[in-house]
């Protein structure tokens, strides 16, 4: 009997484990903020003329877009976006609510696209991501890079910062042209991974948390009911079941 009830915490905490890790439903990756990422997908070869990110900043429909009214229940105050490495030392800025000459960094994430429910990022590479292929030593910048996603947003009336890195691979051809920027006009001092935690809140949101709806101008009535979405209730109950199952066949 102890052997058995063992084995059952054992398939809880493996399921606990998997709702806390990165979940992709549908394609479209969840932060653990508001914003889902529809591309790229973790680990893609990227190339061409520029890095281009989608990101669904309603949460597949659950909150809608700005502006809000005052005192929200949820929403996101901005999104801030780097490129960074500690393979190649290097941390540009995508954007940090600023433009720059000629868009070598956008501005506000949130104010782009007014009418549309997912943000389209085209970022000039810059010119030290030139070439092609794989970097064969240490001199090139080219090769493993995170999308580093910040989000500063309040959810369900907390107000939160997070940090989310989605691995991506400069390894696709990138060809040489006039317009883009100095690699050194975007660079930034690489924090180490133990700051960049501190900074943040240990939060990740769970797929089905349900997301508070604001009510008054530019908001709808509830904010809920995104398409494809679980219950929360759902989502434990489905967890229940399976580790029930799991247990009976051990």
């Amino acid at each position: 009997m102890m052997a058995v009830l063992f084995r059952f915490s054992l398939v809880l905490a493996v399921f606990a484990g998997c709702l806390n890790a990165q979940q992709i439903v549908n394609g479209q990756i969840y932060t653990p903020g508001i914003a889902l990422v529809d591309s790229p997908q973790p680990n893609t070869p990227e190339g061409g003329d520029f890095l281009q990110v989608a990101l669904d900043v309603t949460s597949d429909g659950q909150l809608a877009l700005p502006p809000y009214p005052t005192n929200p229940n949820s929403a996101i105050w901005n999104i801030t976006i780097f490129l960074s490495s500690y393979t190649t030392g290097y941390n540009f800025t995508i954007s940090n609510g600023t433009a720059t000459a000629n868009n070598a960094s956008l501005g506000e994430i949130m104010a782009q696209e007014p009418s549309s429910t997912v943000k389209h990022v085209n970022w000039v590479w810059p010119d030290c991501l030139v070439g092609d292929g794989a970097s064969s030593d240490n001199s090139s910048a080219r090769g493993a890079y995170n999308i580093s996603i910040r989000q500063n947003f309040r959810l369900n009336g907390t107000n939160m910062y997070t940090i989310f890195d989605l691995p991506i691979k400069v390894t696709n051809s990138i060809p040489a042209e006039s317009n883009r920027p100095a690699c050194d006009s975007l660079n930034n001092p690489l924090l180490d991974q133990a700051t960049l935690n501190a900074s943040a809140n240990n939060f990740t949101r769970i797929v089905g948390t349900a997301i508070q709806g604001n009510s008054g101008s530019g908001s709808s009535s509830n904010g809920l009911g995104g398409a494809g979405m679980l219950d929360w209730k759902t989502s434990v109950h489905a967890i229940w079941i399976l580790a029930f199952v799991f247990m009976v066949l051990l």
